[in-house]
Order: structure tokens, then sequence, then C-alpha cells
């Protein structure tokens, strides 16, 4: 993803009785789409009838790519603190806060313009609590929960509070109240000179944020509150109650005829309801299940620019994103907001093993962003091999054996089996700097050394010819990650980008992961695609045309399966309450009902549910791609081919198909609508959706001719049953 953040967008976890205070970032509706396009530019307008043969009994046979679409996922657009990852509750352990970047004048690039916390940018607040009753919430930093959590709530009683008093969470925009098994626990010690050991039990409640509804509660016995240590209260409450909307929060509340008088420090609170698998410390069910349901086979984490940091000293430290929560501190996001690593190295691995996907852990290459923008800090040479160590002690983490020091620890945290990776990244678009040319190969030579059957990728090969005069070399048998934000017509002329890749750049036996891509704008004259999002031009929600244009280049991957080994769309999501970058594949809030499929995962969900075992060839002797555009595979366990099909114009277009066998069958999947910018949203979550095809329309001859008149805008698989 391009590291050019001129103005990330600003937002505080607040939430108040009326609305949120937290300032949200522009949306797209169906009344303010702003950019319109007729179509995709580059689609030709004239053409003719289609015809083609397809040979499955004889010719050249690929095997698919088997990894072929997958996940890329960093944290962006809390897409994982406020999203995937499982907790409900903001700010819960008070350990930084959020800044906005922007322009400062006088200075080239960006920088810091607005800070959360106005004194110490990413610093400590209060953001997302609130108090009830007569209590009166604070920071205290002198009762650290931990070295890694110094920031702490203290909460003081007066000695005339009456009533029910305490604190409550507001969530990420709220939270989820329905029919689930819920875990919530915190830490809390009192101060010994106003304790008065009267206390005998703690209630915690999911309410209304905007009614006085108590939707469940729960008590919990907290007799032996210590004052020297803290003590970890936990339960876990069956609610049967659904919450008319999300906007509900977390409480935590006492007695104050027990506690007047009393000041108590609290930290770490969580609350989860039901994860993905039942995993604890896991992924939010509904997101994660959306991941699993277009069929992937690959993760991509943790980065992405996340990987990287603002600087040297926050880059994503994998050491400190693994065991007890309480040990983990945290760090300065890279979208301009603070992580909470609770979704760590070994949640990430655990993502993986619960979805079968085959881990492509990107490892810290010795180059960190600046808030400038790009072209931030580099390790020197010399200063590399603490680097190459970091990495070679990381995958000893994921792989090695309890009798490693690493392995032993991942046995301690709770998986005593080792990972297996297979592929590693290199860092992260690494064509912004001028030093990868010495970073690529000590971090690959060592890493090699050590671990010589793994798959290396390198971020750059000759992106950075025009700005720092360099190509980099990429051993063969390992590959090249590429990156596309761009217009549709892009993608239609980069169909055949793949064809002859290999023998035309002298990568012989060099593969592609095409790690992001996406429609960012519509087709203008120039083509050059503006980061600045105007609305004349940005697409701000994935449309048809967008999942067309990406469909095709998807297509001209299938067609190389030797070159092309994976694809991932990005970014996959966005918090409608809180983004930095558009367009997403996945939209969502804290209501898992306005959660927002794309018709660019439903394009992949497609494609990837259909992928074959082979490819097979096929013959056009009449007509040419362009509006038309497919590549055919077979599975061989089913005995079917598998002929995809995408139509970029607005006309018609007649298409013939003969076989080399007899089939038995023919049904398909369409995706289509009359306004190629037409998307999901909000309330209309189904505008565009794959649908059974009817072939009643379709003329079969013979058992092996097939004709078909392919709609308009459209995305098709035909499966013919052999």
């Amino acid at each position: 993803m391009l590291k050019i953040l001129l103005a990330a967008v600003i937002g505080f976890a607040t939430l108040s009785s009326a609305s949120s205070s937290r300032r949200r970032p522009r949306q797209a509706t169906p009344a303010s789409l702003g950019a319109y396009a007729q179509g995709i530019n580059g689609t030709n307008s004239n053409f003719t009838n289609v015809d083609l043969q397809i040979t499955t009994q004889s010719g050249e046979r690929n095997a698919t790519a088997p990894l072929l679409y997958g996940i890329m996922f960093e944290d962006i657009n809390h897409s994982g603190d406020g999203g995937i990852y499982g907790e409900l509750i903001t700010n819960r352990a008070f350990q930084g806060s959020g800044v906005e970047l922007g322009v400062i004048p006088g200075l080239t690039g960006s920088g810091i313009i607005g800070s959360e916390n106005p004194s110490v940018p990413f610093g400590p607040v209060l953001t997302g609590w609130r108090a009830i009753g007569d209590a009166r919430l604070s920071l205290d930093s002198l009762h650290p929960l931990s070295s890694a959590l110094p920031h702490v709530l203290q909460i003081d009683i007066p000695v005339n509070a009456t009533g029910e008093v305490g604190f409550l969470n507001e969530g990420w925009w709220g939270m989820d109240v329905s029919p689930q098994t819920y875990n919530a626990s915190f830490y809390i010690t009192a101060q010994a000179a106003r304790f008065t050991n009267n206390l005998t039990h703690i209630d915690v409640s999911l309410r209304s944020n905007l009614t006085n509804d108590v939707w469940i509660t729960q008590s919990i016995p907290a007799a032996n509150i210590s004052t020297f240590n803290y003590t970890q209260l936990s339960t876990s409450f069956s609610n049967n109650t659904t919450a008319p909307n999300s906007n509900n929060t977390f409480a935590i509340t006492f007695n104050a005829t027990e506690v007047a008088g009393n000041t108590f420090y609290i930290s770490l609170v969580s609350l989860f309801g039901e994860t993905y698998k039942n995993r604890p410390n896991g992924l939010r069910k509904d997101l994660a299940e959306a991941f699993k349901g277009f069929n992937p086979t690959f993760l991509r984490f943790p980065g992405g620019n996340n990987l990287e940091g603002y600087s040297i000293e926050t880059r994503w430290k994998w050491y400190e994103t693994i065991g007890p929560l309480i040990d983990r501190p945290g760090r300065p996001g890279n979208w301009a907001y603070y992580n909470t690593d609770g979704l760590g190295l070994l949640e990430y691995l655990y993502w993986c093993e619960d979805m079968e996907l085959e881990p492509i852990l990107a490892v810290y290459a010795g180059y960190s962003l600046d808030t400038w923008g790009q072209n931030g800090t580099s390790f020197p040479p010399d200063m590399m091999p603490m680097i190459l160590q970091e990495a070679l002690d990381e995958l000893e983490y994921c792989m090695g054996n309890t009798s490693t020091y690493y392995g032993a620890m991942r046995a301690e945290h709770g998986h005593p089996a080792p990972f297996q990776i297979n592929i590693v990244e290199i860092g992260n678009e690494d064509w912004f700097s001028d030093t990868y040319p010495y970073r690529f190969p000590i971090m690959y030579s060592g890493l090699k050394a050590a671990y010589p059957n793994i798959t290396y990728i390198s971020t750059a090969f000759n992106e950075a010819s025009s700005t720092f005069g360099y190509n980099i070399t990429i051993p063969p048998g390992n590959m090249w990650d590429t990156h596309h934000y761009e217009t549709p017509t892009y993608f239609l002329e980069n169909f055949d980008f793949y064809d002859n890749w290999q023998e035309t750049t002298n990568n012989t036996d060099v593969t592609v992961f095409l790690g992001e891509y996406s429609v960012f704008q519509i087709d203008t004259p120039s083509g050059v695609i503006n980061y600045s999002d105007p609305v004349t031009e940005h697409i701000a929600y994935p449309r048809l045309l967008s999942a067309i244009a990406e469909g095709v280049y998807a297509l001209g991957a299938e067609r190389n399966p030797n070159v092309v080994k994976m694809q991932s769309y990005a970014p996959t999501l966005q918090n409608f309450n809180w983004y930095n970058w558009t367009p997403n594949n996945i939209a969502f809030t804290a209501n898992p009902n306005e959660t927002v499929l794309s018709v660019s995962y439903y394009e992949q969900q497609l494609f990837a549910n259909y992928r074959g075992t082979q490819s097979v060839p096929v013959m056009n002797t009449q007509g040419d791609f362009n509006p038309l555009w497919w590549a055919a595979t077979i599975d061989e366990p089913l005995n079917a081919v598998y002929l995809k099909v995408i139509n970029s114009g607005n006309n018609t277009v007649p298409l013939s198909v003969q076989l080399d066998q007899p089939y038995t069958n023919v049904n398909g999947t369409i995706i289509t609508n009359p306004d190629p910018n037409a998307y999901n949203y909000r309330n209309n979550q189904t505008a565009i959706i794959p649908t059974p095809l009817s072939l009643s329309l379709a003329t079969q001859s013979g058992g092996m001719n097939f004709t078909w008149d392919v709609p308009g805008f459209s995305i098709t698989v035909l499966q013919f049953d052999l």
C-alpha cells in the first residue's frame, strides 16, 4: 500500500447517549456517489461473436496455482483492534491513542498536526470511558499493572456517594448484544489508605447507551481485593437478549454503601463474545466467517505498512506481541492509531490454523517509515545482523521444536506443536527506500542458510529504477510481491502482462505474488492515480466495474499458473466508523447485521470456489479478447470444466463454446447489474451478489456445443459436467 498518507483521518473512540462525538470520515452513499463512469474506457466497443474451442483430452496443461486466492491483512481502518480481533472493549488498558497526520506549513512531507492526547502524541487517554453515578475517573501511572501496561484507570468514590457507582466502556463505536456467551475480566487493586474492606461483589452489565435498559447483569464475588497486588476478576455469562441496535456499553459497578470513600485502580478490562472456533482471545466470529466464506488459501500478515513502524523503535516487534496480554505494551500503529497487539503473532498463526490457511509471514527487514510519508529510516549494513537475528528468532518461535529456546516459549504459550512456515516475505514495499539493495541480500542469505526450503518474497524488483536507480535481482525459486491500486482500464490493458513475464524480464524461475490490488478510481484522461481521493474520481466502495476489471486481471493470472502463484485484494476490512483508506473488500460496524460484502468480495469468492486443478487450452476461432475475457480449467476430481467469462462492455456478446468431449450438464453463476457503478452498501448489502444463471435461452447441440449471449457488465462461471 502506498505510504504517502497526507491526511490520516483522526477518530477517537467515543459515543454519547445521543450520537457519537467522534469525527466521522466521509462516506459515499447512493445519493452522493460522486464520480460516475459510463463504463470502462479500455473496453472495445467494436466486436464480433466469440467462438471458443476447449481442449480437455490433448494439448498442454498446467497445474493451477493452489494458493491463488487469499487474504492480505494489516491493522488499517480499525480492521484489527475494533474489527476482526474479538475484543469488545476500546482502550482497554490505556496503552495509547490516535493522531492526525497532515501537511505542516514550511515543511515537506507530512507530520502530526493533531493528537488525541494534546501533550503526547499517541499518549494514554480516557477515551471510551465514562463515570457512573458519583464516581470520578482519572489516569494513574503510580500503580502500573505491569511494566508493559504502566497506565491504569483510577476511580475515586466520594465519601458521600450513594446508589450505583462505577464506570462504563462504550466499545468500538458500540457493541453487539445478542444471544451468546460473553467472557469478561479485569484487574483491580485498592488504595490501602482509603480501603474500607467492605466490598463484597462487583457487578458487570451490558446496557443500552440510548435508554435506561440493562440487558444483563452478572455479579462477581470480590471480598478479597488486595491493596498490594492486582487481582484479576473474571466471569462468563450467557445472554438471551437481542438489543435493538449496537449502541450499547459494558459497565462495571459497585454499591456505594460498600465503597464510599474508596479509591480503586483498574486496567486490562476485557470483554469477548463468542469467537471463531471458540478460540480464546480470538477473532470476531462473523467477520472471520466472512473471510472463510470466500474460500481463501493463505493469509499474509502482519502487513503492510504496519510491519514497518513510524520509526525504528515503533516497528512491529514480534516478541512484544506474544505471551499474556499483561505483557504486551502495544505500539503506535502505522495508520494513525495505537495497536493493542492483542492480535499478535500467535493469534495470526491460530487464524491460519483455524481456517486452514497457508501463513505468509512478513518479517521486518530493517526499514521504517516516518510520519513524513516515505523513504524513512534504514538500519545501516553493520547493524543488519541484529534484524536478521530477530527474523530467525521469529521463525524459531513459529517452527522450532520444544528443545529450542523460542519453540519452548511457544509451547509455554499453549501450542507445543510447531507451525509450518513455507513462505516468508522480506519487508514490505521496500522500493520506497534506497537501501533494499543491501538489506535484501543480507536478509535473504541469512534466512536461506537457516531455512533453505522456505520460498522468499522480495518486495521490490524494478519499481525503484526511476527513483533510486536500482533493480533487485531475485534468486530463482523465489517470488516478487507487486502492488497495484489502479484504474479499471489499467487492469484490462495488462490482462496479458504475465503471459511471458519470466522470459521478457529475465526472471527465470521467479514467480509473482500479486500482494495488493484494487480498482482505486474511475478512468481519467491521464490514467494517473490521485491519492487525495477527489470525489470526482475516487471509488469509495468497490463497484461492479471494479470487480469486472479486477476479475479480468485475475483471469490473466489464472492463465499463467507457472508465474502468478498468489493474489490478494487490499485492504480487506473497513470499519464504517473510522477508516483512512477506501475502497475495501468488507466493511462493517459493531452490528453484525450491517456488515457489507463488496462486489469485489463476491468476484473473488466466485473465482476461488471454481479454481479447477489444471488449466486447459482455449482457442478462439472467432473474435478476440475485449470486451469478452476468458480462461478455462478442469476439475479432475469432479470431472468438470470451468469456463470463466467476463464481459467488460455494456453490450451482449454472442458466445459459442465447443468442447472436445460431450458434457452431461451445464450450469452457471453470474454477477451482473445494468449499472456498472452499482455497489453493495448498508441497508442494501445484496445489491450485487452471485446468482444462479438461467440457461433457458442457451442452445445445446450434440452434447459438445454450447451457445449463449453473454450479458453486458457481467462476470460468469460456467460449469460443464463431463
